[in-house]
This record gives C-alpha cells, structure tokens and sequence, in this order.
C-alpha cells in the first residue's frame, strides 16, 4: 500500500509540473483575459516592464492600418540578379516582317482591291492589270499554236503504232511520230512554264491553251495558310501604267518582330555572357497600358552586332519577340489589332550578377530577402523595415545589398527572418507615426523619472 501511495504521488507531481510549465510558457495569452488592461491608443508605445527603452515600435490601431493599406507577408530568401538597364526598340525581323508585291508584266491597274490597314489573308486578290505586254501575247499565240500541233502529232502517231501493230508500217516511222510528240511536248510544257512565271494561274494557262487569249492579269497575297499580312503601303494608282518589276504595294507581317538593344563597347562582355549563359531578359515596353494583353514572357538575346555606330558610339543586339494579337471587327470587316508595332521604344533589364549574403565566418552564400522599394525606409545612414506583431510594429535595421526602381536586396543576416511579418509597402508612414510618437515624449511610456 505504501508502495502504491508513494507511485501515486509521484504521478500527480509530473502531472502538476506540466501543468505549471504549460501555463508558464503561454501566460501571454491566457493572462490578459484573467487580468484585462485597458488598450492602448492608437500610436503609442508598447509597454514592457523589462525594458525601458521601447522608442523602435508604435502601435497602429484597426483604423489607422487600414488608412495605409498596410501589406504584410513572410518574407522568403530568393537568388536576386543585379541587372543594368539598356533602352532599345521594336523593329521588323529583315527579311520576314514586310512583303513587297510587284507586277511581273507590264500593263495598265483596272482594278485595285485593297487599302491601307486591311487585314489581308494569302490568296486573297489584291490588283488586276490590264495586260500591255507584246510578247506574253506572243507567247499565248505559241501556245495555242503548240498545243494544237501536239494534239495532231498524238493522232499521228496514235494511227502510225496501229499500223506497225497490224504489219502495215515499219517502227521506223512509228518512232519518228514518237520524236515530233515529244518535242511539241516539250515546246508546250516551255510555254506553259513561261506564262506561269510571268503571274498566270493555272487555269489562265488552260484558258491561254485552248486559245481563249488572257488580257487581264490578277496578282494575289503570298504566303502560308497560317500568315495574317497587313496592307502597309499602296505604291500605284487606278489606271497607271506599270513596268514589269514595279513596286505595286507592301504588305506587312508583324507576328514576328525583333526588339534592338543598343549598348556601349563596354557592355559587349557582359551581353556575350547573357548569350552563352542563356539569360532571361525582362522587358517593359514604354508608356504602354497592358489591358487585356497577357503578361509578356522574358526574352533571350539572339546575336550581337558587330558594327558600332559612329554616331551615338553604341551597337546593337537583338532579341526574338513573337507579336500578340486580336481580332476587331467592324462594320462586318475583320482587322488584326497588334500589341507590338515597329518603333515603340522598350527597357531591357539584363542580369548580370547574383547578390547573396556572404559572412566572415561562412564563405557559403545566403540568398537574401527581396522587398518591395515602398518596404524599406532611410533614416540617415540607416535602413529599416517594420515588422508586425498584432497591433504593434517595431522598426528592424537592415542592411541593403542592392536597390532597383522596384526592388530592394536585403541582407539575410539574423535582423529579419523568414517568421517575421514583414511590412511590404507604408514604410516612410509608420517612420513618420514613430517620429511624432518620440518627438512627444512617448518614449517614456508614461513613466515620471523625477520622482
């Protein structure tokens, strides 16, 4: 019985000192609801029995976080690429975005059916031409000519291999009759050939063939099933007089462009390195609105010019940029509207180091905390962020790797960690709050050191 008495008790001992250590460790939460204190006003200090030097916190009550919109998050250590800015702008990709169309014949314009801005898919009819050409009339003739000759060597020699099968007639003469077929073979396939390169479809060329002489000529959109173009530039007019080789009108293809970087000698390593390394560049396109336009993905560098410019001491260099587009329609027509046209003007920001944290006593690098620019605040030679803790927000030095337009590289040393609720913009206001909070003696926390 004493043995049980005594295992009871020791029992009941553990139990009890889990209990007290339990209610030690969380007496934060459960000792002001057993013994309430009146609130604290909205920017004044937190007090703490401990320490009497609480100038680096303020409280900021319901009201007053959500004048400022305050943002808060758990800041997270990410790698951060130091970038330089280099300005550059849109062009045309050579020898892809613009499409000339020409007139391969001489003749007279009777029929223009594009304009400007039309959307223009392949195949579609964009001219006639009233023909003024001599010898393409010459060559329908031949033609018709050729053609009907070679019909009557065909039923020659049709007759000529009934007669050798028959015994009535030697092959010799059954193979000259094959020799004339093919020689006006050949000259009709020459003529054929002559008049499709010269714009005729081919069923202008049967026409021509049969002796239906072609007089007008229609001259249509190039291009694959999947090509949208733009009517660019019209270069003639109703009723000219054209020349074969004469520039009649351009069409334009934007769906694939290049942006041009311009960039001083002394970048070209650091561009040549982005290349080898196939670095993302991000680009902002200047005074643009993105609307309903999806969000643009980073580019790469393609090639680097090998010419400086004797002007602006600057060469180019060139990134790919696959065009965005959607369909207007207006009045029963259809337009593609472009995001990108050649000349709009764009910012590149190229990274071309990493920033980590690097200690005396740790060579291995530390990725460091990203902020938003409106999440940091200088006061002198300081830099601090806020961190939150209910109501109240207390001031953290940092240190600052780096700063951009947008972007501030904190130091991933110990003065902010990854569970600290860090104020990501307001910054300079709740600096402000605190300022006025010390400049009237709040510092003392109602304390009367006179006594």
């Amino acid at each position: 019985m004493n043995v049980r008495r005594s295992l009871t008790a020791f029992v009941l001992m553990v139990l009890l000192a889990g209990v007290g250590a339990v209610l030690f460790t969380t007496r934060d939460r459960w000792l002001p609801r057993l013994f309430p204190q009146a609130e604290p006003l909205a920017g004044t200090p937190v007090e703490d029995p401990h320490d009497h030097d609480h100038g680096d916190r303020v409280t900021l009550s319901a009201q007053a976080q959500a004048n400022l919109g305050l943002i808060v998050d758990l800041p997270e250590p990410s790698e951060y690429w130091r970038t330089i800015l280099i300005p550059g702008k849109i062009i045309d990709r050579p020898g892809e975005s613009d499409r000339v169309i020409t007139s391969r014949v001489a003749g007279i314009v009777s029929e223009i059916r594009a304009k400007p801005g039309d959307s223009i898919a392949p195949g579609q009819l964009l001219f006639s031409l009233q023909l003024t050409s001599e010898f393409l009339q010459s060559a329908q003739a031949d033609l018709v000519k050729s053609s009907r000759e070679l019909e009557f060597s065909i039923a020659r020699r049709d007759r000529v291999a009934t007669q050798v099968s028959q015994g009535t007639q030697s092959g010799t003469v059954l193979i000259e009759e094959e020799n004339q077929v093919k020689r006006f073979t050949t000259q009709v396939q020459s003529y054929r050939r002559q008049l499709s390169l010269f714009g005729f479809s081919s069923e202008q060329v049967d026409r021509a063939a049969k002796g239906d002489i072609v007089t007008e000529l229609s001259i249509s959109a190039p291009g694959t099933r999947n090509q949208v173009y733009e009517f660019q530039e019209l270069k003639v007019n109703l009723g000219d007089q054209v020349q074969a080789g004469q520039i009649l009108g351009v069409l334009a293809n934007h769906q694939k462009l290049y942006i041009e970087g311009r960039a001083f000698k002394s970048e070209a390593e650091l561009l040549a390195r982005a290349i080898e390394e196939q670095v993302d560049v991000n680009v902002e396109i200047v005074d643009e609105r993105s609307g309903n336009w999806k969000p643009q993905e980073p580019l790469k560098i393609r090639h680097l010019a090998n010419e400086v410019e004797t002007t602006s001491r600057t060469f180019g260099f060139y990134l790919p940029l696959d065009n965005q587009s959607r369909i207007l329609t207006q009045n029963g027509s259809q337009q593609f509207i472009w995001r990108y046209r050649p000349g709009q003007r764009v910012r590149l920001r190229i990274p071309v180091e990493s920033i980590a944290t690097r200690s005396a006593e740790n060579q291995t690098p530390t990725m460091p905390f990203v902020l938003p620019v409106a999440a940091v605040v200088r006061d002198g030679p300081e830099a601090y962020v806020f961190v939150q803790s209910g109501d109240v927000f207390i001031r953290k030095p940092v240190h600052i790797l780096h700063e951009s337009r947008t972007d501030v590289v904190v130091a991933n040393d110990g003065s902010i960690s990854e569970v600290d609720f860090v104020v990501r913009n307001q910054a300079a206001a709740i600096l402000r709050a605190l300022k006025a909070l010390q400049s009237e003696g709040g510092g003392h926390h109602g304390h009367d050191h006179d006594h």
